[in-house]
């Protein structure tokens, strides 16, 4: 698949519109904050209570970290980022590892120009980098690439407790974009974390999501 910069009429993302910075520069110029040298607590909770299951898609998957993890366990796992340098360095993590799993350069918001479907998606930190007019849009792109039937996990920045990370998101906002499509039943939205480079423990919202 084609470069960050090659990626067809890609406008920048609302992230990269505040931040000045393509998402490639975080990993260039790295390490990311989010890039956290293993996988975060709350994906490792989830499979190890079975939560993953048939073909896996990491969306966002960065250095690769989620979508290793989930593939030492046995599991087939495609992980997409659209920051060039973040899937160099998955697949190299893959390569020193001796683990198996895809990575491919893909724009999140045009999951339809995938090539396959998927069982399980996992969104790890990227949901809340998007407003609100690219998370609708999201939303759809995620239905064009999840099997119905599948389940959609999101773990994302909440705007509870004093400390809350960039880009919080409420309880409404992490659903809104599912709720007002008949793709969606949004089964539960719970209170977990995210760990990063800062903090071991940010808050942070986990929703389990179903396609119809």
């Amino acid at each position: 698949m084609p470069s960050d910069e090659q990626l067809p009429g890609r406008p920048p993302t609302s992230h990269e519109r505040q931040s000045g910075r393509p998402w490639d520069a975080s990993y260039r110029d790295g390490p990311a904050p989010w890039d956290i040298g293993g996988p975060q607590p709350a994906v490792v909770r989830l499979a190890e209570a079975g939560g993953f299951s048939g073909e896996i898609l990491d969306a966002g998957c960065g250095t690769g970290e989620n979508a290793l993890y989930l593939a030492s366990r046995g599991l087939p796992v495609f992980g997409v980022d659209v920051a060039e340098s973040a899937v160099a360095m998955a697949r190299q993590n893959a390569s020193d590892r001796g683990i198996t799993a895809t990575f491919a350069v893909a724009d999140a918001l045009h999951l339809e120009r995938l090539p396959r479907r998927f069982r399980t998606v996992l969104d790890c930190g990227l949901f809340h980098t998007f407003d609100d007019a690219e998370r609708h849009d999201y939303a759809a792109s995620l239905a064009s690439a999840l099997d119905h039937g599948g389940t959609l996990y999101v773990l994302c920045f909440s705007d509870t407790g004093p400390e809350p990370g960039p880009h919080p998101v409420s309880r409404e906002s992490l659903s809104a974009p599912f709720d007002v499509s008949a793709d969606w039943h949004v089964d539960s939205i719970e209170s977990d974390s995210l760990r990063t480079r800062f903090s071991d423990a940010t808050p942070a919202w986990l929703a389990t999501v179903h396609r119809r």
